[in-house]
């Protein structure tokens, strides 16, 4: 798995350098499509919403290939590009499709993107558990937020700070362990309190793995 991650972030980077922004970003959403589309499916419930999140996601990653300065994994900063994508998506409040504008030569991402989400959402289908995205969807977005980047997706705690903090700005070594204290701290709560819903409605027996 890490070698596989490893030799993707190399291809990306490959492309990147010879400035071939088009199969950089195609490379990209064939590669991490699947987990990105699954982290939105977690978190908007709605697929209808997801899948209009993961299309704006897509586009700002084509847009924003040129200025990445790799500070941190091509990963981490997808998912903080998708995580800005649906917090403006909640704040509009509204189907952006009415206003929807593709991206010039946009056809073979979409292309792309298709068979992402329909594989992703075949392969979620049979995986969700209802009982447990109840008790989910008692907490807040922030807090839904964090679980799903680091139970579900499994983010290192650093790059979940990065990914908190806009995913591309460096971040100073004691202003990481900070944050990272404090997500772990933060995450913690989240457990307890999960734990103690699902408890008291019998729907949950075990404390959800870090």
């Amino acid at each position: 798995m890490a070698g596989e991650r490893e030799e993707l972030e190399q291809e990306i980077r490959g492309h990147c350098e010879t400035g071939d922004v088009r199969s950089a970003a195609a490379a990209a959403i064939r590669g991490y499509g699947a987990e990105i589309f699954g982290f939105l499916v977690a978190f908007h419930r709605r697929e209808e919403d997801a899948a209009e999140v993961f299309s704006q996601f897509s586009e700002h990653l084509v847009r924003g290939i040129p200025g990445f300065a790799w500070h941190c994994s091509f990963r981490t900063w997808a998912y903080a590009v998708a995580r800005n994508a649906s917090i403006t998506y909640r704040r509009q409040a509204r189907r952006h499709a009415a206003t929807h504008v593709p991206l010039p030569d946009s056809s073979q991402l979409s292309a792309i993107e298709q068979p992402v989400r329909t594989e992703t959402l075949s392969y979620l289908q049979t995986q969700r558990k209802a009982r447990i995205h109840a008790l989910r969807d008692s907490l807040s977005p922030e807090d839904q937020e964090l679980l799903v980047l680091r139970v579900d997706k499994r983010l290192p705690w650093n790059d979940l700070v990065r990914v908190l903090h806009e995913g591309e700005a460096p971040l100073a070594d004691d202003v990481m362990r900070r944050e990272a204290a404090r997500l772990r701290k933060r995450l913690q709560l989240i457990k307890e309190k999960l734990h103690e819903l699902g408890r008291r409605e019998g729907l949950l027996k075990d404390r959800v793995d870090d």
